[in-house]
């Protein structure tokens, strides 16, 4: 069983090149799993972020 890495909303904001209202709309959408730990305090599986980003079409990588 693997180690779930936690992060924070602005963490993965820098990660992904995004604002931190674009990661808020993708957990509300269901496209990055996050976990409420307290009433303020919410994480980010970011293995999760991995399943969240998808290739434009006409790019390679």
């Amino acid at each position: 069983m693997s180690e779930t890495t936690w992060g924070s909303i602005a963490e993965v904001a820098v990660v992904m090149g995004v604002s931190t209202d674009t990661v808020r709309r993708r957990i509300t959408d269901g496209s990055i799993r996050a976990v409420k730990f307290g009433p303020r305090l919410i994480r980010i599986d970011m293995t999760s972020l991995e399943k969240s980003v998808r290739p434009l079409a006409g790019y390679a990588a």
